[in-house]
């Protein structure tokens, strides 16, 4: 079975950093795009960062360009999202998703197709 497993969510002050995980399970990296997605109270759900598996494509929204990175480790399964200078508005639920597409950017803006995996989501809240 086909699992994603989102963890490092959690309450942070502005300005601060979180670093979430994305564990993979019942399939390899190396064919597939995997993004962070996020989706707060009363927005759309936004692509936040995308790679690739096959080599190191990647795809950041304006909104957390320059301060989010996503990385991938194809060894361990892992893809990780790390988030530094958080503001309030950053704020939400944040999903890890797999898809066999090939570009990043259709991932992100498009989101995963009906092949998609979705993982169970962790929650980030920035606050003071």
């Amino acid at each position: 079975q086909l699992q994603l497993v989102e963890s490092g969510g959690g309450l942070v002050q502005p300005g601060g950093s979180l670093r979430l995980s994305c564990a993979a399970s019942g399939f390899t990296l190396d064919n597939y795009v995997v993004g962070w997605f996020r989706q707060a109270p009363g927005k759309e759900r936004e692509g936040v960062a995308c790679i690739s598996g096959r080599d190191d494509t990647t795809h950041y929204a304006a909104s957390g360009k320059g301060r989010f990175t996503i990385a991938r480790d194809n060894a361990t399964n892992t893809v990780w999202l790390q988030m530094n200078s958080l503001k309030p508005e950053d704020t939400a639920v944040y999903y890890c998703a797999a898809d066999r597409y090939t570009s990043t950017q259709a991932m992100c803006i498009l989101g995963p197709g009906p092949s998609g995996n979705w993982g169970q989501g962790t929650q980030v809240t920035v606050s003071s």
